[in-house]
């Protein structure tokens, strides 16, 4: 059963993006002197590659709809259409997050590498973000980007934070992407919509920021050793639940792509953890048991926790309370679980190859 919040107007639209939770993407702040710090003189040949990729802009004309794109725009079932409007209010608030954050950077460090790299990434983002909402307008539902970077609650996160969350958010959205468009490849008939006709080439801009990410962490080698390898597991960790809870809100989207929600989440999670093994030394355990068992279980109580907060009042709260405890032992349970560990290799580069 859906549990996505109804969007029927623009407002609407903007007020999901501007929300604020657990599940939904967040904007951040971060201490930008650390950015300046970076010396990349340890991987300056990988950098120096990846910043020529960044100059060639080989999708500088890939985000324009044609003719074909407005033809292909058809009615949805209402509970299919309220899904994707979800999918794309998360998108677009994702995405546009990132340009936020890279502009931002930019502005504010003095290191010209760093300076360089972060207005390609925000170039990137900024036409994904353009790209979705110009599909949220065709349903007059586009999201007030202005308003939502001036009224959306900040979140600060210190720069290794940063880099560890950010990384991994680029690496499973490539992986998203293109698990999605592989599958629309073999099942053409379900492509429901033209968007997922752009996945391909979109999906390649993420994994490239990715790549900038690896290569600024492996250029920081303290940030991969020690306690900061209990960091790492705890993001790979919060990253990987939050997307399995959110995709299960969301049958129709997936059974309309013809996709079991549990495989494809487990198929991005095994992507998304070969691409760590550039840059992570830890890896988690994806087919132990305990830890399937702990995300069903955390989307078990997503859901009672929804009902709880429909139901309101003093039982509604009292409810919520006992299932955050809950979720918060069920998360340290799949946290301590023992990880794989792997030395990192030497080259830091890897290909798009899924």
């Amino acid at each position: 059963m859906s549990s996505v919040i109804a969007i029927n107007t623009a407002e609407d639209a903007t007020t999901l993006a501007k929300a604020n939770t657990l599940l939904t993407p967040r904007f951040y702040r971060t201490n930008n002197d650390a950015f300046d710090e970076i010396d990349l003189t340890p991987v300056r040949a990988e950098f120096d590659a990846l910043m020529a990729e960044f100059s060639s802009d080989s999708n500088r004309n890939h985000f324009e709809r044609n003719a074909e794109f407005t033809a292909q725009i058809r009615e949805l079932p209402p509970a299919l259409r309220q899904e994707f409007l979800d999918f794309l209010v998360s998108s677009v608030t994702a995405e546009f997050s990132g340009c936020v954050l890279y502009s931002d950077i930019k502005r504010r460090v003095k290191n010209q590498d760093i300076k360089d790299l972060m207005g390609y990434m925000a170039r990137d983002e900024a036409r994904h973000a353009g790209f979705i909402n110009q599909s949220l307008k065709d349903f007059g539902l586009a999201v007030d980007l202005g308003f939502l970077r001036k009224d959306k609650k900040y979140t600060y996160f210190a720069p290794k934070f940063i880099m560890y969350a950010t990384y991994l958010s680029e690496k499973i959205g490539y992986a998203r992407y293109i698990s999605i468009y592989r599958q629309l490849e073999r099942n053409p008939e379900r492509r429901f919509h033209p968007i997922f006709h752009w996945f391909e080439r979109w999906c390649n801009d993420e994994f490239r920021h990715g790549e900038a990410f690896a290569i600024m962490m492996r250029a920081q080698p303290k940030l991969l050793t020690g306690y900061n390898k209990l960091w790492i597991r705890f993001f790979v960790l919060a990253v990987f639940a939050t997307m399995y809870v959110r995709d299960h809100a969301r049958p129709e989207l997936h059974g309309a792509l013809g996709l079991d929600a549990t495989e494809y989440d487990y198929e991005v999670f095994r992507i998304t953890t070969a691409c760590t093994t550039q840059v992570f030394p830890v890896t988690l355990d994806l087919e132990h048991p305990v830890f399937r068992a702990g995300l069903d279980t955390l989307t078990a109580i997503s859901v009672a926790t929804t009902a709880a907060k429909a139901q309101g009042g003093i039982g509604g709260l009292l409810k919520r309370g006992v299932l955050a405890i809950r979720a918060t032992a069920v998360f340290a349970r799949l946290y301590f679980l023992r990880p794989q560990t792997h030395a990192l290799p030497e080259a830091i580069r890897m290909a798009p190859v899924w």
